[in-house]
Order: structure tokens, then C-alpha cells, then sequence
């Protein structure tokens, strides 16, 4: 009834004032409580008089002190809510990451959800469910955390130099990589001579790793019998991240201070060290310290990975090829030797003896280009030349272009209304696919001359086409990275080459579809 009487007071004050009179404030109050818009601080605290009323309270990395009225929830998060004896919540109280001070006669109506510590009288009771999950010394923990987000995660530096609890952390991370470079030195030391000798090579590596994770997790779920191997999977490359970093760290401080023998255990220890050093105070400053410890995670993944190759080679070499064997001339009974003219001349003028003194009746054995019978050839696939960049590059632009027309014509662009506007990226995948598992190659690649094998010699198969064609996306979407590889790799292998085992190469030009 009163808030009924109050709203026509409103409105008749409302319509008695003077049609020239400018906009006014008018404040509704009942029983002398205020209420006004929600009160939202991020990064402050917010403090609530008694007598006055708000709608409702969210308070982010700062304290909240209740002791007026609340119409809805109050919400703390990584803060302290002080809820004073004349405070009154209509609604909810929700502290997440800090803790609560309830004094006697204050009352929250509806539930009260902590997950932090409570400090309250015991004579406090809300309305609702009561749910606290973990201690006082937990809340006041969770409430240090927010000095680190707002000055150094926020500023892009993992080290914030007043925060004592910061400088802990460090030290105990520093003790812990310090013991792994002393126990597992051999790996570390293989890690860091990586990183040396090829440091584009391990950055493009760490990369390629990060972006493969999450599709190849994906496809061993989907799998169902892979799904154990995620985990181990998952350990592999913490292990590998974590010796990565350390080897960055030893890889830095050799840089600074150049190491004689790689070997030598107090050299390697000198060069962790001041490695750690120069990446401490690197934490410290605003942004670089940030890009510095990413820098570290994609360096020191790529390294372990290539080195982790390396080894596995290493200990699994591949098998030797067989040398060709001449074959011996048949042996005649023709006591006069036969000489060979000089001068390289057709077979066609060979006399008949010196034809029949030739293997095979003068036959000469011909190299890949002309076919067999049945239109295979001699040498196979693997042997032929590996395709260039430009002749690449020339057969996905055919392609580019046979599937944008294919896609206009079945309304399959991405800026159509239509429902299967959004599928031109399955259109090509499909295509490519399709094509490399019957034919080995696609349109754009006949025209071009290309033909995609397995490093194995032997034909694509529908599995390998797949993660060919997948990890392509991969390779196009960061900044063209994975195809501009070709450039400088000794196989002329894209990223999505190494991945699936693929060459590209060039065959002739009568070389059968």
C-alpha cells in the first residue's frame, strides 16, 4: 500500500509542475530506505551506509561493507564482504575467493553461497541453503591474488616486485628447475643444442605443436580406443614444455656467456643460472615480460620436440637401401673381343655381330619418362623431383578457383542467406580429400603436374588424405606459415606434409592420370 501511495504521489507531483519547468530528480522513498541503481566496482570497494538502499551489489577484486538495505544479491568475488548488524539482504549473498564478516542481526533472506572462509556469529542464520567451502586463511589467500591480477597480469608481467608472496613462488620454481637440470642433464643439454643449431626451426615447431593439440586430442576421442592415450599424451608434453624452458634458460645464459664444453656440468649450471637471471628481471617489466615467457613455452616446446625425433632416429635408423648390382655381359665364345666405337652412335647403325655381342640383343634399357607397357613407369613416384613453391602455389590457386566457382553455384559462400551457406570450408576439404585418395592428386595438381605420395613410396590412403587435408586449414590459417615452409625445408615438405608423411613432387608430362 505504501509503495502503491508513493508512485501516485509521483505521479501527481509530476503533472503539477509547470510545463516550462526543466527536468527534475524526484527520490522515491519508503520507509526512508533509497533505493538506486545497481552498484557495480571492479577492482574497488564499495561501501553501503545504513539507511541507504541499492538494488543490488557486485564487487570484483575489492571488500564490500553492507550495512544499509539490498533489494537482490549481494556478489563478491576474490574480496571480503563486512555485513554490518543493520544490514538487510533481500536476496542472495555469493563471496567466491574471499571471506565474510557477519555481525549479530544481520539478515540475508535468501541463500548464502562462500567459497572462502566465515567469520560470522554464530547467531547468524540466513533464510535459505548455508554453503561454505574452505577456511578463513584460504579466503585471505585467494584475497592476495588480486594485487597480482591488477598490477601484473593486467600489465603483462608474471613478477610483480612488492608482492612477497610472488617472489616465493619464483623461488620455489627456480629450486625446482634447478634440480631437473641437474638430474636430467643429457636431455637438457640435447634440448639446448637443438634450440642453438636450428632456433626457426624450433620456434615453428613449438608452434605447430600448439596448434596440432587440441585437433589431435579431438580425433583420439573421437576414436574412443585413443581416449587413454590423451593423458599420456598430455604428460609428454608438460615434461617437454617444462625441460623446454629450462634448456631456453641454460640456451639465454650460454648466449651471454659463451660455453666451451657443453658437457661440463658447472658450465651448464652457470649458464642456467644466468639465464634465470636475465628471465627474472625480463618478468618484471610490463609486456616484455609476458612475451618473454611465452617466447620460452614456444621455444622450449619446439626444441624438445625435434630433439625427442632426433633421438628416436637416433636409436631407430632407417634401413640402408641395397646397392644395385650390375648385371654381368653374357660371355660369348667369339675369340675376337668386340670394341665399342668412341663416338656415341644409334643402335640402328650397329652392326649385326656387335648387336649380338650387346645384352639383350642391343636392346638399351629406357629411364622413367617413357612408360611400361600398361602405363605404369620404371621409377616410381618417390624418385621423381620434389615440386617447387611457384608450381605448388600455381596448382592451389586452379584449385582456390575451381572451388569458389563450385561454391557460388551451389550457394555455399559464406555471406549467403542460405542454411548451407556456412559449408565452403567442408566443400574444400572435401575436395582435396576426395581427390588425393583416388587420384593422388587434385585438378589444379594434373594441370601443374603434381602428384602427392607418402614418404614410404607407396599411395595415399583415405586416413593419411585426412589429416593431410585438416592440418592444411592449419598450416593456411597462420599466416600462410605452414605453406612458406616449402621454402626453406630440404624436402620441400609443408607443415601438413610433415604431419601426414606426404611429398609433393613433379612427373612428367605424359604421366599417366
Amino acid at each position: 500500500m505504501k509503495v502503491f501511495t508513493a508512485a501516485l504521489m509521483a505521479a501527481a507531483l509530476t503533472l503539477a509542475a509547470p510545463a516550462h519547468a526543466g527536468p527534475q530528480s524526484i527520490d522515491v522513498s519508503i520507509d526512508d530506505i533509497q533505493f538506486h541503481n545497481p552498484a557495480i566496482r571492479i577492482g574497488q570497494g564499495f561501501d553501503l551506509k545504513a539507511g541507504d538502499g541499492t538494488r543490488e551489489v557486485l564487487v570484483i577484486g575489492g571488500d564490500a561493507r553492507i550495512a544499509g538495505r539490498v533489494e537482490r544479491d549481494v556478489v563478491v568475488i576474490l574480496g571480503k564482504a563486512q555485513i554490518e548488524s543493520t544490514a538487510v539482504i533481500e536476496g542472495s549473498l555469493v563471496v567466491i575467493g574471499g571471506t565474510v564478516a557477519a555481525a549479530d542481526g544481520a539478515r540475508v533472506h535468501h541463500d548464502l553461497f562462500i567459497i572462502g572462509g566465515f567469520e560470522g556469529s554464530p547467531a547468524f542464520t540466513p533464510g535459505g541453503n548455508h554453503v561454505v567451502i574452505g577456511t578463513s586463511a584460504m579466503g585471505a589467500w585467494f584475497r592476495g591474488i588480486v594485487p597480482w591480477l591488477t598490477h601484473g597480469l593486467l600489465l603483462g608481467r608474471p613478477i610483480v616486485p612488492w608482492l612477497s608472496w610472488v617472489w616465493m613462488a619464483a623461488g620455489i620454481f627456480f629450486l625446482v628447475n634447478l634440480l631437473l637440470n641437474v638430474v636430467f642433464d643429457v636431455p637438457v643439454r640435447a634440448i639446448t643444442i637443438t634450440l642453438r643449431a636450428t632456433p626457426l626451426s624450433t620456434f615453428m615447431t613449438g608452434l605447430l605443436v600448439m596448434l596440432l593439440l587440441g585437433p589431435v586430442c579431438f580425433l583420439l576421442a573421437v576414436s574412443v580406443v585413443g581416449i587413454a592415450v590423451i593423458p599420456f599424451l598430455l604428460c609428454a608434453l608438460l615434461i617437454a614444455a617444462v625441460l623446454g624452458r629450462i634448456a631456453f634458460a641454460r640456451w639465454i645464459g650460454m648466449s651471454v656467456v659463451h660455453q666451451e664444453d657443453d658437457s661440463s656440468r658447472a658450465a651448464s649450471f652457470r649458464s642456467f643460472a644466468i639465464g634465470s637471471a636475465i628471465m627474472c628481471v625480463a618478468y618484471m617489466i610490463p609486456v616484455l615480460g609476458l612475451i618473454t615467457w611465452a617466447m620460452a613455452g614456444v621455444f622450449g616446446l619446439g626444441a624438445a620436440t625435434l630433439a625427442f625425433f632426433s633421438a628416436y632416429r637416433r636409436e631407430n635408423p632407417k634401413k640402408p637401401k641395397e646397392p644395385k648390382v650390375a648385371k654381368e655381359p653374357k660371355v660369348t665364345n667369339d675369340p675376337q673381343p668386340v670394341t665399342l666405337p668412341a663416338a656415341p652412335m644409334a643402335f640402328s647403325a650397329v652392326e649385326p655381330p656387335l648387336a649380338a655381342a650387346l645384352p639383350n640383343g642391343g636392346a638399351m634399357p629406357m629411364e622413367a619418362a617413357v612408360p611400361r607397357e600398361g602405363g605404369s613407369y620404371a621409377t616410381p613416384l618417390i624418385a621423381m623431383p620434389r615440386a617447387r613453391f611457384i608450381e605448388r602455389l600455381a596448382a592451389f590457386a586452379l584449385d582456390f578457383i575451381l572451388i569458389v566457382i563450385v561454391a557460388q553455384a551451389l550457394r555455399l559462400d559464406p555471406y549467403s542467406d542460405a542454411p548451407l551457406g556456412r559449408l565452403g570450408i567442408v566443400l574444400a576439404v572435401a575436395y582435396h580429400v576426395g581427390f588425393w585418395t583416388w587420384k593422388g592428386t587434385t585438378l589444379g595438381g594434373i594441370i601443374c603436374q603434381l602428384r602427392v605420395v607418402r614418404t614410404d613410396g607407396g599411395p595415399l590412403h583415405f586416413a593419411e588424405a585426412l589429416v593431410r587435408g585438416l592440418t592444411g586449414i592449419f598450416s593456411l590459417v597462420v599466416v600462410g606459415l605452414g605453406f612458406l615452409w616449402v621454402l626453406r625445408d630440404p624436402e620441400s615438405q609443408a607443415w601438413h606434409d610433415r604431419v601426414a608423411g606426404t611429398y609433393v613432387v613433379k612427373v612428367p608430362r605424359a604421366y599417366p592420370i
